[in-house]
């Protein structure tokens, strides 16, 4: 963290911040220790001011606004969803976030979010498989091989010991990338002609795919019974990945129902429709999976105080480092009620 005493100066975690950060660290020993931040906030998710992200929707994608707090720390994260951005090179989805003290409201840090963001839904999806994947699982089929598919791969691998992936894509240079990207990393992977093929003798189902639309990735007659469903891609209304009747089928389990009935795979159900807050999964407060023979689904849209986790971990991890830079962010004049004279002094100074 910055040794100066200034309060103007607030560290920033750029993008190559980050990279470097992620790497100096190791990229499966980080999305462990993230997702010990994010276990130990679930397991204090009452402390928290919860609300569902606030939304401004058009055709082409979204852009959200998540806060929270535990009433110590304050974070929210910019985020946008736009499926359509790939066609120009630009990335689907691109966040930035905050982290603040709540007693004086100055930020302590702002850092990028669009790596960090693909970190914490992986390192959430794998926490969340701790406690619902079938005993000994070992192959995951991932449905949909975008930008956030090999952070998904490592998070299980390092956090299931998922060793074995089956990979589909409707773009095969898409699963061509992943494959490549994690040739080196101790998985043994097959890249297959469809979803039925990839989905066949895995023992995790993950769908991570990213057109806005309400989508049928998965259809009944491929589920079978035991297997855990983590379901990521759908997290916007009228965006969904899995045919109604796998959900009648599975037990459910969500972040903060609210903004889930909205944006995520149940919004295809009733709003009463019975389903189960992971929280209390952790806490041990309710039981998650239950039989050999029962198909967990974790509707995953992200929540706010997953990534209230991320930027805690990232500011505990800037502790010795040097991956960040001091930004020059908040007026700091002299006397605090003197904002209109540091204006002046500027004018002095630059006139000299």
């Amino acid at each position: 963290m910055p040794a100066t005493d200034q309060l103007n100066i607030v560290p920033f975690v750029s993008v190559e911040n980050m990279m470097d950060l992620v790497l100096s660290t190791g990229t499966e020993i980080f999305l462990r220790e993230l997702a010990d931040y994010v276990e130990e906030d679930f397991l204090r998710w009452e402390s928290f001011d919860k609300t569902a992200r606030v939304a401004s929707h058009s055709d082409d994608g979204v852009i959200e606004l998540m806060p929270t707090s535990n009433g110590t720390l304050y974070s929210f994260k910019y985020v946008n969803g736009h499926p359509k951005n790939t066609r120009s090179g630009r990335q689907t989805v691109t966040a930035f976030g905050v982290l603040s003290n709540v007693d004086s409201g100055y930020p302590l840090l702002l850092s990028e979010m669009t790596i960090l963001t693909a970190l914490r839904t992986a390192a959430t999806s794998a926490v969340v498989a701790k406690h619902l994947a079938p005993k000994g699982a070992r192959t995951m089929a991932v449905i949909g091989n975008g930008a956030q598919s090999e952070f998904q791969a490592l998070a299980f691998k390092s956090l299931l010991g998922i060793d074995r992936l089956r990979l589909y894509d409707i773009d095969p240079t898409a699963t061509e990338r992943c494959r490549r990207n994690l040739a080196e990393l101790g998985l043994t992977i097959e890249a297959c002609r469809s979803t039925e093929e990839a989905v066949e003798g895995a023992d995790i189902i993950t769908t991570v795919t990213a057109d806005k639309q309400n989508a049928t990735i998965l259809t009944d007659n491929m589920i079978g019974s035991g297997v855990h469903i983590n379901a990521v891609g759908g997290d916007c209304p009228g965006k969904t990945e899995l045919h109604r009747d796998i959900l009648l089928r599975s037990s459910i389990f969500v972040e903060y129902p609210p903004q889930t009935r909205v944006e995520g795979e149940i919004q295809q159900l009733p709003q009463d429709y019975p389903v189960t807050e992971i929280w209390r999964v952790i806490s041990g407060e309710q039981v998650g999976r239950q039989s050999a023979d029962q198909i967990t689904l974790f509707d995953s849209v992200g929540f706010a105080t997953e990534d209230f986790s991320a930027l805690r971990y990232v500011h505990d991890k800037l502790r010795g480092s040097e991956c960040f830079e001091e930004l020059d962010l908040l007026a700091d004049p002299d006397e605090p009620r003197d904002l209109f004279g540091m204006l002046l002094r500027r004018q002095a100074l630059t006139a000299a």
